[in-house]
């Protein structure tokens, strides 16, 4: 089903604001497109929407961002970019490496990524974090470097676990790469990995990709966090507990989704702090010259319900050292 959604801060609409007359004649415009579905988009725009109110910036008054959620179809998104570009917007924020990817292919409009490669994995999207050099600036997750503390964290959990699997989306080369890359950790470290490559937002193929973990033995699930397994994040959590595997998540949502823990970077921080560099794009600073960030805020999250659903024993230390447990 077609979606479209305008994001009018609520103040706006309860408060009047200045005279037509008083206004500028066109308010500059934020456009996202966000490939998982509108709910998970919600949880970091809101953060998005929070930072822009301190840069002064109020939807409404003094700036439009109008939003989109593709539910993880690839076409409908691009569909999506497309309509924003027409308006057209200002400045794009990007919730990803595919959205970004899919910007570049359509437009010279300035884009603020969140989720950019810590390395150059896809060197067609920045020249380099110091000096971006194009269009896209942004923040990393640091997504990808963080694959073996996962593993570490999981081991310690799960400490007869001998097989993983890998869950990635196979349709995008960044997530490939980092797929490839979490398996290549894993193996460093003793375990036989199961990749599990995604093709679609499909819990059908979500649903035969974890059989086959379990009947090879597998105890464990890491999944490599993009639009297409954040779509999918409730039916994997939910089938990997029905299996009797431990899926372990980058975003702390999939902790809270049934997942045993996560472990990675502050998602709404990034966000909030991707309002600065939109404000600075809007008041006339170029993305080529706005370096591209790492995370400073990590996270860890243990849902020790799902633990206890799994007989899992979680080892004191890292309860101690747990951002969030849920009981």
């Amino acid at each position: 089903m077609r979606r479209r959604y305008v994001l009018i801060g609520s103040a706006a609409l309860a408060c009047p604001g200045p005279a037509l007359s008083q206004r500028p004649a066109r308010l500059p415009i934020v456009g996202y497109v966000g490939f998982a579905s509108l709910l998970a988009d919600n949880r970091t725009l809101n953060a998005f929407r929070g930072a822009l109110r301190e840069h002064g910036l109020i939807e409404g008054q003094n700036i439009v961002v109008e939003a989109r959620s593709s539910d993880g179809d690839i076409a409908r998104g691009h569909e999506q970019i497309a309509e924003l570009i027409a308006m057209p917007v200002d400045v794009f924020l990007s919730p990803g490496p595919a959205a970004t990817r899919a910007l570049l292919r359509l437009t010279r409009i300035p884009v603020v990524a969140v989720a950019l490669p810590a390395d150059r994995t896809d060197s067609s999207m920045f020249a380099s974090h110091a000096r971006p050099g194009g269009t896209v600036t942004g923040f990393s997750t640091f997504g990808e470097e963080m694959s073996a503390k996962r593993l570490q964290l999981v081991r310690e959990m799960l400490p007869r676990m001998t097989v993983v699997g890998i869950l990635h989306n196979g349709t995008d080369p960044t997530f490939s790469a980092w797929g490839e890359q979490t398996m290549a950790d894993a193996a460093r470290q003793g375990l036989r990995p199961v990749r599990m490559s995604l093709s679609s937002a499909s819990p059908e193929q979500l649903d035969k990709n974890i059989r086959q973990l379990r009947d090879a033995g597998g105890t464990g699930l890491i999944v490599v966090r993009d639009f297409m397994t954040v779509t999918l994040m409730k039916e994997i959590c939910r089938t990997g507990a029905d299996a009797g595997i431990a899926v372990v998540g980058e975003w702390n949502e999939f902790a809270r989704a049934g997942a045993l823990f996560s472990y990675g970077a502050d998602i709404p921080d990034l966000f909030r702090r991707a309002a600065g560099y939109v404000d600075r794009i809007l008041k006339g600073e170029k993305p080529a010259d706005l370096p591209i960030q790492l995370p400073d805020k990590f996270e860890l999250v243990v849902n020790m319900r799902t633990a206890k659903r799994l007989g899992v024993v979680v080892p004191p230390r890292l309860l101690v050292q747990a951002d969030d447990v849920i009981e």
